[in-house]
């Protein structure tokens, strides 16, 4: 994830760049029930209103938790699914508060009424993300639900009456992309504390639907968008956080707005951009299924590194002996293609290594939604490009047959 506002907020300050926080384990996304009341399009765990076997335990999750926390791992995400179909759900956050996890939670927001916000406030999650992609009937649209925007954002204004600190997460794609700026109006006008861009990601529907992915074109005008909402908001006195997720281009294109805007200032900004380092799959962030399997982040979900109910977490996390997590952690990835080639790696990590790995079965190839011109990332124009063939996930041996395929 890019922190846009923060880099942002650099240009005008004068105290040294801040070291990059490197804690000891990644950051854990923990999807605890894959049942949900919606059918989203983009949804990566493909998930159904009926309840999956095999899902583990209250005492289960607090042992997984026991190691996460011997392992370092600062922040959980509690995901689902929607985690608030989990009856144990609140006897899980509050554990986890009561370990010293930074714990926040990631819901659809529909089943949110006011006692949902009291339990909410109560646990005292330090973040809710709900997801809105656009206004009313397109929101409903992609949601498979009518009536799932008012009730989102009627959980929205009741989070915020009790001061939960609440975010919106919003993924584009060309049906939704004229819905863009209003749901950033709206996030403003709602008193929002973050805003969420996700660029689609070829992971479970979302792999599905990769036809619907903006053109280049299109991107690069949202994060443009983007930025200089943040900027405004920045230079208004508004604390808003706006960031970005799925495209680690993001990071480029923000330097290369800075050099445009605030050339005396681009250094710094480089700096900053270059302790971030792009994209953490298999490093600073984590997933881990309802069924215990381990991934190198949510995106990956089929594609499993082991299980908790048969290793611990920081065994199956710390294992190099697989080759994909073996690049992952290296600090130079073996990628190939204009990701090869780009002149700023260093900054972007070589971007969703899902998205080739989709497409062909070599994570390493260039990532196909980078929007970035091959001009701006110093490549020759006649850089190899990405080979699309048809991908046997048979031969796969991590490729998951388990109950949590449909």
């Amino acid at each position: 994830m890019l922190r846009l506002s923060q880099y942002l907020r650099l240009i005008d300050a004068t105290e040294p760049i801040p070291a990059p926080r490197q804690p000891k384990g990644p950051v854990v996304i923990w999807n605890l029930i894959r049942r949900c009341n919606l059918a989203c399009k983009h949804c990566y765990s493909i998930s159904a209103d009926i309840d999956f076997p095999g899902e583990l335990t209250t005492q289960e999750v607090y042992a997984v938790m026991d190691d996460l926390k011997d392992y370092g791992v600062p922040v959980l995400i509690l995901s689902g699914g929607e985690p608030l179909l989990r009856d144990d759900i609140y006897e899980i956050a509050k554990h986890a508060r009561d370990m010293g996890f930074f714990t926040a939670l990631s819901s659809n927001g529909t089943l949110i009424d006011a006692e949902h916000a009291r339990k909410i406030a109560g646990i005292g999650f330090e973040y809710v993300g709900i997801s809105l992609d656009g206004i009313g009937a397109v929101h409903d649209k992609f949601r498979g639900k009518q009536g799932a925007y008012e009730n989102a954002l009627a959980a929205i204004r009741l989070l915020k009456k009790r001061d939960v600190k609440t975010g919106l997460r919003f993924t584009l794609t060309e049906h939704n992309r004229d819905h863009f700026v209003p749901v950033i109006d709206l996030a403003r006008d709602e008193g929002i504390d973050k805003f969420y861009l996700s660029h689609l990601n070829y992971g479970g529907r979302g792999n599905r639907n990769r036809k619907d992915d903006v053109v280049h074109k299109a991107t690069r005008e949202a994060v443009t968008y983007l930025i200089e909402r943040a900027f405004e908001d920045i230079q208004q006195g508004r604390n808003v956080d706006y960031v970005s997720g799925n495209n680690d281009a993001d990071g480029v294109f923000l330097l290369f707005w800075v050099r445009k805007h605030f050339p005396e200032q681009a250094s710094k900004i480089e700096a900053a951009l270059k302790g971030w380092g792009g994209n953490g799959s298999g490093k600073t962030v984590a997933n881990i299924d309802n069924l215990g399997d381990v991934h190198p982040d949510t995106f990956w979900w089929q594609y499993s590194l082991g299980n908790v109910k048969d290793r611990p977490f920081s065994e199956i996390w710390s294992d190099t002996s697989n080759a994909l997590m073996a690049g992952l952690k290296q600090e130079s990835r073996p990628l190939k293609g204009r990701c090869g080639a780009c002149q700023y790696k260093d900054i972007c990590g070589g971007n969703a290594r899902i998205r080739p790995y989709q497409l062909t079965g070599d994570p390493w190839a260039e990532d196909p939604a980078c929007y970035l011109d091959d001009a701006e990332i110093g490549v020759e124009t006649n850089t190899a490009r990405i080979e699309v063939r048809p991908y046997d996930r048979k031969q796969d041996p991590h490729w998951k047959k388990s109950s949590n395929q449909l």
